[in-house]
């Protein structure tokens, strides 16, 4: 690590959840080195696990890792899981990498437009991917997209 870390600076670190290596806060530190991280993205906290371009993880391990046998309980069928993929990508791709900055803070009174990034307290990092009308956004997390209301005064 080229920076000097500390107990509550941010480091990047592989968060399996999200699948990414993304800005975290560090919890815990032993002899110098960070042992416990909570991602800025999920809010998951977890043992620190160092970026995969430091380890040098091909990309063919985590997909080796995700995939399931059919006929398990855990299948899906294949339109379900390409519609996943696909979802999955685009959040991947408007989400990775972008500093914590990026992001506005959802609130109902706020009004947002396509493609702008979204840090919602429940639902995590997401973005804009449509306008549905003056009232309603649609916003796609992780975990799929949500309409959510947007523009309200009061």
């Amino acid at each position: 690590m080229s920076t000097k870390v500390k107990v509550a600076g941010e480091i990047v670190a592989h968060c399996r959840k999200c699948g990414l290596d993304l800005a975290h806060v560090v919890c815990a530190m032993v002899a110098g080195v960070p042992k416990r991280v909570l991602c800025k993205t999920c809010g998951q906290e977890h043992a620190y696990h160092r970026p995969q371009e430091e380890r040098g993880a091909s990309r063919s391990s985590s997909s080796e890792r995700t995939a399931r046998p059919a006929g398990t309980s855990k299948s899906k069928s294949v339109h379900e899981a390409d519609t996943e993929s696909a979802r999955e990508r685009a959040w991947r791709d408007h989400i990775a990498g972008q500093p914590a900055s990026a992001f506005a803070l959802y609130s109902p009174r706020g009004t947002f437009v396509a493609d702008q990034l979204l840090r919602h307290a429940k639902f995590g990092d997401g973005f804009v991917s449509r306008v549905i009308d003056a009232g309603k956004i649609e916003v796609v997390f992780r975990d799929g997209a949500r309409t959510l209301a947007h523009g309200l005064s009061g």
